[in-house]
């Protein structure tokens, strides 16, 4: 890609059905919710529900899956993971249509697409880290991100017009398709994929399950990006309905406002994601890492002063512009590291802990901030969010690290119980096809 080299068919194909499933996320954002209030009429704790016990559900199913797939060819288990999903939510536009539609149906259709999610990321990154040169990674990734916030600005808009033209289950319908052009367009990339070495044991035991956070753990670097991202990526996803309740309830901002206040600052995450290789490429990754991820914990706590009226909505949207323009730089550049720091046999393994933990402490968080809103009030709440956010940056890798190096042969017992490829690690990159739940950060 660099110096206007093409990256090549199979890329190509896969960006497209990033793309595409995208679109489909931020056209269906906000679709459960709207159901649940709107045709079954459930309450706010039956809403809060929804959000973390679907999402934990989905994180613990999705434990065991990581060891499972990292010994199996990756290219299926991308296309099984996005018909299951696209199967899982056309069963909820066919029960509306046939008045059968009900909350614990939308639970467990959550808790499916939530670990498909995370096995679909797993997979991903251990997939295409061999598609393109290692010069080519930061760039990909900042492709992918920018990919990401167009479809954010663009999506929830039309998703909106959507709804109000064909109804709630509209949206949930697109995504569902999405899912389904998004495995035809990996099909479609083609290419031949060696099947990983098998450990000699076919049985997978129960200490396997965590061999993914026990390979973060062991690295100072990835321990510290790990835990600094979980609690980041928490904190924020935890303030969103109270931030919801604040403005839509106490504070009498129209929903249209709402949602401008949101949609509107994205394209801070176009602007960033555009700006990360020339700033690695002037002050170096690790330098841009920390910058990023400092800035990035610098703006939630505004929205505690948050107050009615013109003044207030431009105070989120500026809040919220500078949170994603540091976040669209912070992200590419992480995505990349994390990768470059994983061994080629372990990244299933790692990405799926990853991304179950932070599935798991979003829900958790999100639960707590709930009851601490209810104790306390929702600016409250909020502020505290913010003020614990000035501290992640502690927890950001406080100085550039070699990179590890893969294990030569002859091959510690670790290895080749792990088995897999032996290729060079610093030609990988991690694109995560489908943001699952709307989380931007």
């Amino acid at each position: 890609m660099r110096g206007g080299r093409r990256p090549g068919r199979r890329f190509e194909w896969l960006w497209g059905a990033y793309a595409t499933s995208a679109l489909g996320t931020w056209l269906a954002f906000g679709a459960f919710p709207l159901i649940a209030v709107h045709v079954l009429h459930a309450g706010p704790a039956e809403v809060a529900a929804l959000s973390s016990v679907g999402a934990l559900a989905g994180a613990l199913v999705a434990v065991p899956l990581g060891p499972w797939v990292e010994f199996r060819r990756k290219r299926p288990v991308l296309i099984a993971t996005d018909l299951v999903r696209c199967a899982a939510l056309l069963t909820i536009p066919a029960a509306y249509a046939l008045g059968v539609l009900t909350f614990l149906q939308l639970l467990l259709v959550s808790a499916v697409v939530a670990a498909a999610d995370i096995t679909f990321r797993a997979a991903s990154g251990a997939y295409l880290k061999t598609l393109l040169p290692p010069e080519d990674l930061l760039l990909a990734n900042a492709r992918f991100e920018s990919t990401t916030w167009t479809t954010t600005i663009i999506g929830p808009p039309l998703g909106g017009t959507l709804t109000g033209l064909l109804g709630p289950v509209a949206t949930v319908s697109a995504d569902a398709v999405s899912y389904l052009l998004s495995a035809l367009g990996i099909r479609a990339a083609g290419g031949h994929e060696p099947q990983p070495e098998r450990r000699e044991s076919a049985r997978m035991r129960a200490g396997d399950l965590l061999d993914g956070w026990r390979y973060i753990l062991a690295d100072a670097v990835l321990r510290r990006l790990f835990f600094n991202t979980a609690l980041f990526n928490g904190l924020v996803m935890a303030t969103q309905p109270l931030l919801a309740v604040l403005m839509l309830g106490r504070l009498g901002f129209a929903p249209w406002q709402y949602g401008l206040a949101f949609a509107a600052p994205s394209i801070g995450g176009l602007l960033g994601s555009q700006l990360a290789r020339p700033l690695v490429t002037r002050f170096g990754q690790h330098q841009v890492l920390r910058a990023a991820g400092t800035l990035r914990a610098l703006w939630p706590v505004g929205l505690a002063f948050l107050e009615p009226g013109t003044g207030g909505l431009l105070l989120v949207i500026g809040v919220e512009l500078g949170l994603i323009c540091c976040c669209g730089v912070f992200n590419p550049v992480y995505a990349a590291h994390r990768l470059e720091r994983t061994a080629t046999d372990r990244v299933t393994r790692t990405l799926s802990a990853w991304a179950v933990t932070t599935k798991a402490s979003t829900a958790l968080l999100t639960a707590a901030w709930g009851v601490l809103g209810a104790l306390l009030g929702p600016r409250t709440a909020i502020g505290l969010a913010g003020a614990l956010l000035l501290a992640t940056p502690l927890l950001l890798p406080r100085r550039a690290a070699a990179l590890p190096t893969e294990p030569s042969d002859p091959e510690p017992e670790p290895a080749r119980r792990a088995g897999g490829d032996r290729r060079d690690r610093h030609g990988t990159v991690v694109v995560e096809l489908k943001n699952g739940g709307g989380g931007a950060t």
